[in-house]
C-alpha cells in the first residue's frame, strides 16, 4: 500500500470518529440534507419520466388535426371541408372525428367522449359511410393510422360504450353495467359498458369514453353534416408542416395542429408542474441554503479548537483540509445516494403519492399507472452539482481559514 493511500486511510478513520462524536448534530444534518435531495430527485424523476411516457404514447396520435375556428374559439367542422383537404398533394388519409366533454354532476368529474375513426379509411356518420382514399401500398401512412387507444377487442356498437380505467374506478362500474347520460333534448340515455380501455394508455385515457357516432350525435345534438375536427395523415413525414400550411391557406377559418405542437404542449405543462413543485417545497430548499451559508461563514468553537489541537500535534494545513473534505464528502454523498434511492422507490415503486395530485393534474379522475424509469446521466449530474458540490465547498473554505492561523490562537478562541 502506498504511503499516500495509507495516509488517507488514517485521515478517513479519524474523520469517522470525529463525526461519531457529534452524532446528534450530524444525524440532524444528514436528515435535512437527504430530505432536500429526495424532494429535488423525486420531482426531477417524475417530471422527466411522465414527459417521456406521454411522448411515447402520443407518437400514435394524428400527424395533423384540423379544427374550424370562429372568433378564436373551436367550432364544429363541416364535412364539406374534407374534399378540399383531400385535394392537397401529399395527403395520404383524411378522417373525420367526433369528440367532446361531458360533465358528470354525480361525481363532479369531466369525461372526454370520443367516437373513434375507422382504421380502414372510413368513418361512420349517422348510418352513412364517408370513404377517404388511401394508398394501400403506403405502409408508413397506414401505420400512422394505428389507434392511440386499445380496448381489448370489445365491440363498440350503438347503445354501448367503452370507458377508461379512471371512469371505471370513479363510477365503480365495469363491463356489463349501464351508465346514464343526459342528452341534449333532455332525454336520459342508458348506455351499456362493453369494455374498458387498456391500462397501457391510462396516462391519456383515464377519463376517456369511446362511443359510437350515432350515440354521440344524439347525446350532444350534432347534425350529420358536422363533426368536431378532421385528422390528416401525410405521406412524407418531413412534409407535415408544409401540408399544414397548405391547409391553412385553403381553409382560412381552420387551425391545423401538428403532432409536434401537441408534444411541446405536454412538455411545457409538465415542466411547469415540476417547477411548481420546486416552488412549493422552496421553504425546505431555503432552509438548506441558510444552513450551507452558516456552514461557510465559519466553524464552531469546538471545531476550531479541534483543528488547533491537530495543528499542535503535527498535522499540516493540507491534512486538516483533507480531513474536512472527507467529512463533507461522507455526509453529502451519504445524503445524496440515500435521497436518490428513496426518490427512485417513491416515484417508480410507490407511485409518487407525495407529488401525484399536483404533477398529474387531473381534478377528479387520476390516472393509475406505473411510470417506466427514465433516468440519464444528465439528471444525476445536475442533481449532484446542485446538492453535493455546494456543501462540500462550504465545508472546505472555513476549514482553510481556521487551519492557517496559529494553533495556540485557535485553541484559545473557544468563546467565539
Amino acid at each position: 500500500m502506498t504511503p499516500w493511500i495509507e495516509k488517507q486511510r488514517y485521515i478517513i478513520d479519524f474523520t469517522i470518529s470525529s463525526l461519531l462524536r457529534r452524532k446528534v448534530k450530524n444525524i440532524g444534518l444528514l436528515t435535512l440534507y437527504t430530505l432536500i435531495v429526495f424532494i429535488l430527485a423525486s420531482t426531477m424523476f417524475f417530471t422527466h419520466s411522465i414527459k417521456k411516457e406521454a411522448a411515447i404514447i402520443l407518437q400514435g396520435s394524428p400527424e395533423i388535426v384540423v379544427q374550424k375556428i370562429i372568433a378564436g374559439r373551436h367550432d364544429l367542422f363541416p364535412i364539406s371541408y374534407i374534399d378540399s383537404i383531400k385535394s392537397i398533394r401529399g395527403i395520404a388519409n383524411v378522417e373525420t372525428r367526433l369528440w367532446g366533454y361531458y360533465y358528470d354532476s354525480l361525481v363532479g368529474a369531466n369525461y372526454t367522449l370520443l367516437s373513434p375513426p375507422d382504421n380502414s379509411g372510413t368513418t361512420q356518420l349517422s348510418g352513412k359511410t364517408t370513404t377517404v382514399e388511401t394508398d394501400p401500398d403506403d405502409a408508413e401512412a397506414l401505420a400512422a393510422t394505428k389507434p392511440l387507444f386499445e380496448y381489448d377487442g370489445a365491440l363498440l356498437e350503438p347503445g354501448t360504450l367503452i370507458i377508461g380505467n379512471g371512469v371505471s374506478r370513479m363510477r365503480n362500474i365495469s363491463k356489463g353495467d349501464y351508465m346514464p347520460f343526459m342528452a341534449a333534448d333532455g332525454q336520459i340515455m342508458n348506455l351499456k359498458v362493453s369494455g374498458t380501455l387498456s391500462s397501457s394508455s391510462e396516462l391519456v385515457s383515464s377519463d376517456l369514453i369511446l362511443i359510437t357516432d350515432e350515440d354521440f350525435r344524439k347525446l350532444f345534438g350534432i347534425a350529420p353534416q358536422f363533426v368536431t375536427d378532421a385528422i390528416v395523415t401525410v405521406k412524407n413525414p418531413n412534409e407535415v408542416s408544409m401540408v399544414a400550411g397548405k391547409i391553412k391557406k385553403r381553409l382560412l377559418d381552420s387551425r391545423p395542429i401538428i403532432r409536434d405542437e401537441i408534444l411541446r404542449t405536454y412538455d411545457s405543462i409538465f415542466n411547469w408542474r415540476g417547477g411548481m413543485m420546486i416552488v412549493i417545497f422552496s421553504a425546505a430548499v431555503l432552509a438548506f441554503v441558510i444552513f450551507a451559508w452558516d456552514k461557510a461563514s465559519g466553524l464552531s468553537a469546538g471545531e476550531r479548537r479541534e483543528i488547533g489541537i491537530l495543528k499542535a500535534v503535527g498535522w499540516e494545513t493540507s491534512d486538516v483540509i483533507q480531513m474536512k473534505f472527507w467529512e463533507g464528502a461522507m455526509i453529502s454523498l451519504t445524503a445524496f445516494f440515500t435521497g436518490v434511492i428513496l426518490a427512485y422507490i417513491h416515484v417508480f415503486f410507490a407511485g409518487s403519492p407525495v407529488f401525484e395530485p399536483a404533477l398529474k393534474g387531473w381534478s377528479s379522475l387520476y390516472p393509475n399507472f406505473a411510470l417506466t424509469p427514465f433516468i440519464n446521466a444528465e439528471q444525476i449530474t445536475t442533481l449532484f452539482f446542485l446538492t453535493v458540490v455546494p456543501y462540500t465547498v462550504a465545508t472546505i473554505v472555513p476549514t482553510w481559514r481556521a487551519a492557517t492561523i496559529d494553533p495556540d490562537s485557535a485553541m484559545r478562541q473557544t468563546g467565539e
